[in-house]
């Protein structure tokens, strides 16, 4: 039988964040998500979504031409066949990468693949769900992600940035701000103020589509 997977949608778009940002990106978005963040832009791939075979998303992909995909969600890794999808795209040469919440293992994930791990701020309301273990698994190749909703969860990141040292785990460490929560002037005064190693990133896709499906 075909592996498959419950797919909201599968798309050709600029990556609007992360160490790619700006560069054309297939996007396979998967559905289905564990988590209940509060600033959720996703909450339409929560349910519903397509059957499709392993074979059915390679040629999709492959059909765009891309240099590089992005496997999204939702939550990706809550679909085990997540996994063979991830080794399947790198066999095929793209560069790959995985948006997860960091709530699911990641140790399964190939590692070819840059992990981009959505560490869960307390302003998320979904704190506890924060898997630590992860955080040894991280390379180089991987990233680490904060969505900053205020000063407290700004202070909180940076206690977990030196705890777990992250910028030596990691080959990026980026820091968003809750979009209509709290003013990237505001996370960029911070950051310079406290000379902090990481990358302040925008999310360029909610000021070009304003968070439209299939951007």
């Amino acid at each position: 039988m075909n592996q498959t997977l419950r797919i909201t949608e599968i798309f050709y778009s600029l990556q609007g964040e992360a160490r790619t940002v700006g560069l054309p990106t297939v996007f396979v978005r998967l559905t289905g998500c564990p988590l209940r963040c509060q600033y959720c832009d996703t909450a339409y791939a929560f349910s519903g979504g397509e059957i499709m075979t392993l074979e059915q998303i390679l040629a999709r992909v492959a059909s765009y031409q891309p240099r590089y995909v992005c496997v999204t969600g939702g939550e990706p890794l809550a679909q085990p066949n997540c996994i063979p999808l991830l080794a399947a795209l790198c066999d095929a040469g793209y560069e790959v990468s995985l948006e997860t919440s960091g709530a699911l293992d990641i140790a399964a994930v190939d590692t070819r693949v840059s992990r981009v791990v959505d560490l869960k701020t307390p302003g998320s309301a979904e704190v506890g769900r924060n898997r630590y273990e992860n955080m040894a698994q991280l390379t180089r190749n991987d990233q680490v992600k904060f969505v900053i909703c205020s000063r407290e969860d700004y202070d909180w990141a940076v206690s977990k940035i030196i705890e777990y040292r992250l910028e030596q785990r990691a080959g990026e460490v980026l820091m968003s701000p809750s979009h209509h929560q709290l003013e990237a002037r505001s996370l960029a005064g911070w950051i310079i103020a406290d000379n902090l190693p990481v990358r302040l990133q925008l999310q360029l896709h909610k000021y070009l589509w304003n968070d439209e499906p299939g951007h």
